[in-house]
């Protein structure tokens, strides 16, 4: 019998040579060394490429795991769990034996996903029927169901959803390029997902069911995998993401093979056109609500990377200008400390993230200035020199009078302790895709960002792929202690997604992606995000327009961003 010689890294990066005989798979491996680790694990990273954990070894090579902490972990483990959530529901209600009822995953709402049912029957559960759902969820945990990957025809694989009645799932396949598709089987139940899978359902026994608005939200461990937190989030943001639905409805898009299908017929133009004109009428919604009220002299804007502030930011000011305002742009980044003062990481670096590093008492300072009739001299702030400067400019505020200003921490009360609440309009702006990639498999709104990113560093920072992806981490780390903890209190959240914008951006960040070296630690996410994007038919920018938030990133606005 044959042996294959594995480099085994273990947690922190202990190295361990293994010799595994023939047959050996990826889960028996971890099996081996379980007590190694402090979390189950999901999948494996074979010579620096995702496996699943049923992959058998045929080679010498070496092997890293990856627990259900990490965020290939984590992916992992709640498209498994939305799979079971389908068999369960299955063996309760009959939702996919009898093609009339079906649910269907919207998008993500905190530590979960908002699910509803559709079709002839739509169904509200209660809690007492979600509790039993969860329960017939455990017993098929417990019994350690396989999760089989099955290799089917697409063309066989369309055929079959198009009988489900799986509309979306029939679409996305149409335009893969490959002739064969991978679908997963559960106790017979068949479907397609994005992404891999577990090999069984003895992996998936942490989760919540609650009833929420019209459905209920399945909610997963977040950093501790067997604590699952209750659902903490606001109507704000299920009504915003519920208004998007509404557009997409509307233009009759709301998965990828849909927006696929709009290219290809043709109607690329006029999509975007009539999607720009949605976003402009809500900006302008905006600023009638600001003008509305005459003591508001503040708007406050703030939201995670690549959310698009800065292009948000000049049309909200263009709309406040029509409507008899005098709006004044003020970046925070103005009002950074400077270097020598500014606090560091544990690491050593500059942490520029913190509300420390902006000068919050000049900020608040200036700020009552300004609102109680005074003039100020304009700071600007030289990133070469890490020093702060004043060139000039003053201001000085009139009655029509508002400053539109913009960063990272402009939901914090903290920044703007000393200026009264009624002063202030605090919007919270975030990319918060409105498609799906089918029925059962949410588009991934951090994905979006993150190419959004990467095609915006490369065009204005000289920042390569791979760099972007290097630090995309230490970015949503900040994300989630800066920005996110205060999107509840924003009066309102605009949502900056744009239906079209995966299509052009995919033209721009496939390049970048592909450069990305096999051996690189990032080569990995590059595959991920690559098939990813392979779902969506290219688009040029040529129809969108100069104004869009979009331009941000791809060039071309007429906003010096």
């Amino acid at each position: 019998m044959q042996e294959y010689q594995i480099k085994l890294y273990l947690p922190g990066e202990n190295l361990k040579e293994v010799t595994v005989p023939e047959g050996t798979t990826l889960e028996d491996l971890y099996c081996m060394h379980k007590d190694a680790y402090d979390a189950p694990v999901m999948l494996a990273r074979w010579n620096h490429r995702l496996r699943e954990l049923n992959k058998e070894i045929k080679a010498d090579g070496e092997v890293r795991f990856i627990k259900m902490t990490e965020a290939d972990g984590r992916r992992t483990y709640r498209r498994s769990a939305v799979m079971l959530l389908q068999k369960a529901l299955d063996n309760l209600y009959g939702t996919m034996a009898d093609h009339t009822t079906t649910v269907r995953i919207l998008y993500a709402l905190g530590q979960g996903y908002y699910c509803e049912f559709v079709g002839d029957n739509k169904r509200v559960l209660s809690q007492e029927e979600l509790e039993r759902v969860k329960e017939e969820m455990l017993r098929l945990a417990n019994e350690d169901c396989p999760i089989k990957k099955v290799s089917f025809k697409s063309e066989d694989a369309e055929e079959f959803f198009r009988k489900q009645g799986l509309k979306d799932k029939e679409r996305l396949l149409h335009y893969r390029r490959s002739s064969r598709v991978n679908l997963y089987e559960l106790n017979g139940m068949l479907d397609y997902f994005y992404g891999y899978m577990v090999p069984s359902t003895g992996y998936l026994k942490y989760y919540n069911l609650e009833t929420y608005e019209n459905g209920f939200v399945i909610m997963f461990p977040n950093k501790q995998y067997d604590v699952v937190e209750p659902l903490e989030t606001s109507n704000k943001l299920h009504n915003t993401l519920h208004a998007s639905r509404e557009w997409s409805n509307m233009l009759n898009i709301g998965s990828v093979g849909a927006l696929n299908d709009s290219i290809a017929m043709g109607k690329a133009q006029k999509l975007v056109l009539t999607h720009e004109a949605l976003m402009e009428q809500r900006i302008g919604n905006l600023a009638q609500q600001i003008i509305e009220h005459p003591d508001i002299k503040f708007v406050m804007i703030a939201g995670p990377s690549s959310s698009g502030k800065t292009s948000f930011a000049n049309r909200l000011s263009i709309q406040l200008l029509a409507k008899g305002a005098k709006p004044h742009p003020v970046s925070l980044d103005d009002y950074y400390v400077d270097r020598d003062k500014c606090p560091k990481n544990p690491d050593g670096s500059f942490d520029f993230e913190c509300l420390e590093s902006i000068d919050v008492p000049l900020f608040n300072q200036d700020m009552n200035t300004l609102l109680n009739g005074g003039e100020i001299k304009m700071p600007s702030f030289n990133f070469k020199t890490g020093k702060r400067e004043y060139r000039g400019g003053t201001l000085k505020l009139g009655d029509n009078d508002i400053l539109v200003i913009e960063g990272i921490h402009g939901l914090n009360d903290k920044l703007s302790m000393n200026l009264p609440d009624c002063s202030k309009f605090r919007i919270y702006i975030s990319a918060l895709t409105q498609l799906n990639i089918d029925e059962h498999n949410p588009l991934p709104t951090t994905d979006c960002r993150l190419v959004r990113r990467i095609v915006r560093d490369a065009r204005t920072r000289g920042t390569n792929a791979q760099e972007t992806i290097a630090m995309w981490p230490s970015v949503r780390a900040g994300e989630e202690k800066y920005i996110f903890p205060f999107q509840d209190g924003a009066d309102v959240i605009f949502n900056s997604a744009l239906l079209f914008e995966l299509s052009v951006l995919k033209v721009y960040a496939e390049p970048l992606l592909f450069q990305i070296p096999r051996e690189a630690p990032e080569y990995s996410e590059a595959k991920r995000l690559l098939k990813f994007l392979d779902y969506f038919l290219p688009m040029p920018a040529d129809d969108v327009p100069q104004n869009s938030l979009l331009r941000e990133f791809v060039g071309g606005s007429v906003f010096n961003v």
